[in-house]
């Protein structure tokens, strides 16, 4: 029997997927093998020995403290392009909002209704206050061309926009899954210089923090309408205000306000509404539990942040799962410890990343359970689960 502690609301889709049979599932879960969680911060929570992976209904992992993490052997999930969808639809939201004061306008009319005027006989006169530029034919780059990214680039296309992107880790599939008419540049600079629109699709990382600073608003073109749905440090404030108050960027659309940003001119500040639909914490709940129960019944890793990914047809009798660092002699020393208690090797896997690795080794016949404390004294090893 596995223990799933949840720490949030999960959807029950998602838990329908851990049978009842086999797993304990809930908020008061103890000893827990496994977590699953959306927003709950985890950086205070005592983790208990029985934890193995934490699995993250959504694709940021700030809540987390993936370092600690990767120490004692946790493996952290998370689940790219689940809610893909769902904010690519609120960015073309945020795009029109940026150009046409729609939010304004709406609250102008209500103000007018509300001071006992006739709303019928004053929105001709004063509709023109919230006039906005059309997003046909305007140039939108896309900073970012990961799941989220690569769909919004090929939305705007269908809206008759010219599309530049830029990812410096922009991988096969990610590539492929573009419109070979999207522009991609090698450099950040020509996406600005060329841009009437900006948009975000970055994980937030030191490397990514104020991406979007006064350098960069610089070399951007005056007027510029700037979307960030992705993370709230990627921009800095104060540099961004200065710009809005300056005119240099026309509007800031962000689902990350802050009481500075909401007081600015020129803001339309949403409530992290990027994946809050019912269909995208569907599919992250799903997809958080395949991976969490794969791991834990088969070892497999798919979608970790702190871990590489590995994934290996079961065979044998035994499969060991062997959290290690990324030094050398460790496989080595594993085969050669199974050799010396007579035991054999059906099949091996061993991926890496970063300063950790991780090897399934699956064997022709039990292991004991000297066998087992042999390899985990071994050097670089975290930890050892046999299943």
């Amino acid at each position: 029997m596995f223990n799933i502690k949840t720490m949030n609301k999960i959807a029950a889709v998602g838990l329908e997927r851990l049978p009842a049979d086999s797993y304990a599932v809930g908020d008061g879960v103890e000893n827990e093998d496994g977590i699953l969680v959306r927003s709950a911060k985890l950086h205070d929570y005592p983790f208990p020995d029985t934890l193995w992976g934490i699995a993250r209904a959504g694709a940021g992992v700030n809540n987390i403290p993936t370092d600690k993490c990767s120490e004692a052997g946790i493996v952290v999930f998370n689940t790219p392009g689940a809610n893909a969808n769902a904010v690519k639809e609120l960015v073309i939201c945020a795009l029109l909002l940026a150009s046409r004061d729609v939010v304004g306008g709406a609250e102008w009319v209500k103000a007018q209704a509300a001071s006992g005027v006739e709303v019928a006989d004053v929105v001709e006169k004063g509709k023109s206050a919230f006039v906005g530029p059309e997003l046909y034919r305007k140039t939108l780059g896309v900073v970012g061309l990961g799941a989220i990214g690569a769909l919004v680039a090929n939305v705007a296309l269908s809206l008759g926009m010219e599309v530049y992107g830029y990812d410096p880790y922009l991988s096969v599939d990610a590539a492929l899954r573009l419109d070979r008419h999207i522009k991609v540049v090698k450099e950040l600079d020509a996406l600005y210089a060329n841009s009437d629109y900006v948009t975000l699709h970055l994980p937030y990382m030191e490397s990514t923090k104020d991406t979007i600073n006064a350098a960069a608003i610089a070399k951007m073109k005056d007027g510029v309408r700037l979307i960030n749905l992705a993370r709230g440090g990627l921009v800095n404030d104060d540099d961004l205000i200065a710009a809005l108050e300056s005119g240099k960027v026309a509007c800031y659309a962000t689902d990350f306000p802050n009481n500075r940003l909401v007081a600015a001119p020129h803001v339309v500040a949403l409530p992290h509404l990027g994946a809050s639909t019912p269909e995208s914490e569907d599919n992250c709940a799903v997809m958080a539990a395949n991976e969490l129960r794969d791991f834990l019944e088969n070892g497999n890793i798919k979608n970790s942040v702190n871990f590489p990914n590995v994934v290996m047809e079961r065979s044998g009798v035994q499969r060991l799962c062997v959290i290690h660092r990324n030094v050398p002699a460790v496989l080595a020393n594993i085969t050669t410890q199974l050799s010396k208690d007579g035991v054999n090797v059906e099949n091996m896997t061993n991926k890496s990343k970063g300063e950790y690795a991780y090897t399934m080794v699956d064997v022709g016949s039990p292991v004991e359970g000297h066998i087992i404390e042999d390899i985990r004294a071994l050097p670089g090893i975290i930890r050892l689960r046999v299943i």
